[in-house]
Order: structure tokens, then sequence, then C-alpha cells
């Protein structure tokens, strides 16, 4: 999961004003599937988050953009903070044979080389060195929590840059006794994980070596505070993370006011097939299509679900960018296991009744294996191809470890044939197993929040079970903090959508009644 601690986001960390409230009775799935859109999205609002609204068509000026930029950067960071548990900062460092890497080292060598020009003059030339002795203080310093007033006088009497200028200018300046200081200080300011660094660091004659050796450090343990501040901010974070972020979205939608429009596209797509389902499933009865009878909830869970399939290649939501590599990579993850499925189920066919499920079970491990990496540049034909190859030795190997006679040349041909075609259109199985599947992700996302159960698999899919419940809760978990979030900017859609713009037939008298 990408929240912290593998688990969803518990009551504590959901809003508890009136607009996370309005926003649970909105935007939770209801027990029926007729949820009528009026009442979810045409009760009061008068809730402070309640009814985002945009600024007026205008001309964006440059600051304008600058101020978007900043807000959305803000937003990511934030989110990424608390959704991502592993997330800490590092730095970066040029690969040596890149054009940056070669200017790097170029600057760098330069500075240090001036540095040791400057003091191997007669006298010696102190005034850059002293420079740099000011700026290893003013990081010390930095690195003080308060109430450490004793150690900060230390720092500050030891590394006086006045004083240390008036030592230079007799030549009285001891070079090793200001590098032990500065070594002792990190020594106790520096995380467990840098002992080793620091102890390695040596108090030399040798300036400019010892210099360049604090400085590297230094930038290590200006890394790790970052990396410790990041940690602690985190649970207060995580619990003020749904109005920040909707406040900073609200932000950038002020400045465009077309910030929603992919968004708005996504769900409008989202109504538009739930009314051409609505209408087929009508159509037997005579019924007409009425709004009322459309949830604007699995209309919008529906959207979600969409996002998961290997062959949407439409814009990304604005609402979803924070999330959106996790959506990727949970994408990849289930075509993958839309496809193990699919394999096990083609062999299981093939075996018949003489199937185990311990040689279906090695029949999804071969298949994990082989389609591992899987995303869109993956050359799924060709292992699709060993794959079949692999699967029908495997097979054979164990009929005949059984006593059973193999399979047919025939039988075999056919086999190879079934997984080599998954990646054709419409196929049968595949087609099978991918809407099963959504039946399955839609259900999940119509569960009561928190998690007390996950919805019964569906048959086709006993193979996978696991891992359709790690994407199941994942990508539940995700979806309803958007929610949490972004559900007033969607009811807002919503109401638009379906009581402003015309709709075509019945759906539109009904729409506007």
């Amino acid at each position: 999961m990408p929240f912290s601690g593998d688990k969803p986001f518990g009551n504590e960390d959901r809003l508890s004003d009136s607009d996370g409230s309005r926003l649970s009775e909105s935007m939770a799935c209801s027990s029926s599937d007729s949820e009528s859109p009026r009442e979810s999205f045409t009760s009061d609002s008068s809730s402070k988050h309640a009814s985002p609204v945009s600024s007026p068509p205008r001309t964006s000026t440059f600051d304008d953009v600058m101020s978007t930029t900043r807000n959305l950067s803000n937003l990511l960071l934030a989110h990424e903070i608390v959704a991502n548990e592993n997330f800490h900062l590092d730095t970066i460092d040029p690969p040596k044979n890149s054009l940056e890497g070669r200017v790097k080292q170029i600057v760098h060598k330069a500075f240090w080389d001036r540095l040791e020009s400057d003091l191997r003059e007669d006298p010696p030339e102190y005034e850059h060195a002293i420079k740099l002795f000011d700026e290893i203080k003013e990081i010390l310093l930095s690195f003080l929590t308060p109430g450490t007033n004793r150690l900060r006088t230390q720092i500050c009497e030891v590394l006086d840059v006045d004083l240390i200028r008036q030592q230079a200018e007799h030549n009285a300046v001891d070079i090793p006794k200001l590098g032990s200081f500065i070594i002792n200080v990190m020594s106790k300011l520096c995380a467990p994980v840098r002992d080793d660094d620091v102890k390695k660091l040596k108090a030399s004659g040798d300036i400019v070596q010892m210099l360049r050796d604090v400085f590297h450090v230094l930038d290590l343990m200006k890394m790790d505070m970052v990396n410790y501040t990041i940690h602690n901010i985190r649970p207060q974070l995580q619990r003020q993370l749904a109005e920040y972020e909707r406040v900073k979205f609200q932000e950038i939608l002020d400045k465009s006011p077309d910030a929603l429009n992919q968004t708005t596209q996504w769900i409008e797509q989202s109504l538009k097939d739930a009314i051409e389902a609505k209408a087929q499933e009508s159509t037997s009865t005579e019924n007409g299509v009425s709004v009322d009878n459309l949830s604007p909830t699995l209309v919008l869970n529906s959207g979600f679900v969409k996002l998961l399939h290997m062959d949407y290649d439409s814009v990304v939501p604005e609402t979803v960018i924070t999330d959106d590599q996790r959506i990727v990579d949970l994408k990849n993850k289930l075509h993958q296991v839309k496809l193990v499925a699919c394999v096990c189920l083609i062999t299981q066919n093939a075996m018949g009744p003489v199937s185990t499920t311990g040689f279906i079970e090695h029949v999804k491990d071969i298949t994990a294996i082989l389609l591992q990496g899987l995303n869109k540049t993956f050359n799924l034909k060709e292992a699709l191809t060993a794959l079949s190859t692999k699967i029908s030795f495997e097979m054979n190997k164990s009929l005949t470890e059984r006593g059973l006679p193999a399979l047919s040349a025939e039988a075999q041909s056919i086999l190879e044939g079934q997984i080599c075609s998954l990646t054709e259109k419409n196929h049968p199985i595949y087609s099978l197993i991918e809407k099963r599947i959504q039946e399955y992700l839609t259900t999940f996302l119509c569960l009561p929040y928190p998690f007390k159960r996950v919805p019964i698999i569906p048959g086709g899919l006993t193979p996978v079970h696991k891992e359709m419940e790690y994407i199941g809760f994942h990508y539940s978990n995700i979806v309803n903090f958007n929610k949490q979030v972004y559900g007033p900017f969607y009811a807002n859609i919503f109401r638009k959508l379906l009581f402003s713009q015309p709709q075509t037939g019945k759906v539109e008298a009904e729409a506007q009644a």
C-alpha cells in the first residue's frame, strides 16, 4: 500500500469537520445501485470546502503560472511524503562521463587547486580557507536543536572568523586543532549511520584534503537531517493532508480555471458509458433510462477501474496526478495478473479433471517469472511464445510422472495456440478474466471503509486471489483518499454534467426535470 504502514487511512486520519462528513455521505458507495444523484449532489452545500468553484476565464500572467507551479510542486511533495513510507531524499551525483559530471569535476578541481595554491604561498593566503571554516560553522549550527546553547557557544567561539583571520595574519592558525574540533562536533551531531564516515576523517595538516573530506560528510549529514525532519512531520502531515491538498488544488484552480478539463472529460466519458449500459439493461423491460437511477459514486468508481485498463490511453485526470505512478505500477501488475489467470485457466481446461492445485500453482509461478517486468515496452508476444512451450513441456512432464498419457500433438498445439493468442483483441478467455476482474475491483471500491472483509473472488481468479486482494486493497486506499480530497470537485462536475448541460433523449428530459 502506498500509504504509511501499508494500512489504509484510519478514521483518525480523515477529516472530522463538516466537509469531511458530507464527503463521506456523498462519495461513500451506497448499498443500492439506485442512489439518486439529486440526493447526492443537490443537498445543502454550505460547508467550508463543499462547493469549490473555479475563477472566471482570464488571461494567466507569468506570476500566475509560477504560483501554480509552486502549488503543484508542494502538493506533489506533501502527497509523496505521506503516501510513500519509504520516501527519502538522496544526493544526486551526475554520471562521471556525462557533460554535467565532467563540468562538476572540472569546477571542483579548479576550486580546490586554487585553495591549495593559496596555502602554498609564502606567507599562506588563508582568506578562502577562512570562508570555508565560516561555512562549516553555519552548517554545524543548523544541525543544533533548541536547548543546545553550550555547544552553540563552543562552535561560535572556536570557529570565530574574526579570530581565525587575526591568527592567519600572524601565520598562527592551528589547523589540526580546528580540524579536531570540527570532527568532534560532527561525531556528536551525526546520525549513527555516519559514525564510520566521521571516524575516517583526519585532522591533519593538509587543510585542503581535510576540508574536502569534511564537506563531503557534512553533505551526507545535511541529507540525513532533511530525511529525519521528513520522518518527524509525516504523522502530522498525514492528519492534515486531505485538507491541505484540497486547498492547494483550489489555489491551482483559481490561477488556472481549466485545471479540471481532463478530469471533466474522464467523468463525462464514464457517465456516457454508464448511461449506455443502463440503456442496454432497460431494453428488455422497455423502461427509459433515468439519471436518477445512475449512482455518481458508481460512475466514478467505474472511471477509476477504467484507469487500470492496460489499453487506456486517454489523458490522465488532473486529480490523480499525485498517484499517477502508483496507478501505472498497479496497472502493470494487474495486466500481469490477468495473463497469469488466463494461462492457469487455459492449462486447467487442457488438463481437465487430472489437473491438480499443486501443478496450477507451479504454472502460476512459471508464468509470473516469465512475465516479470511487464509494461507497454515489454515484448509480450515473444514472452508468451516461450511461455507456451514451457507450459506444454511441464504439463507433459507432470502427466508422465503420474503415469498418465501425455498430450496429443493436436491438444498440445491448441494449448500453445491459446496461450500465444492472448495478445489478440477479444480473446474469449482474456475477455472473461478481464470482465470478472473489473467486477471484483468495482465491488472492492464499494466496500465500506475501513475494510472489514474482502469481496469473494470470482471463478477463474482463484489461483491469483492473493494478488487480486493486494491490488484491490492498495487501489481502494488510493481511490478512497482521492475521493476524500477531490470529492467536492467531482460533485461540482457531476452537477454541471447532470443538470446544466443538455443530455439526449429521455435522459435529457429527466436530468432537467
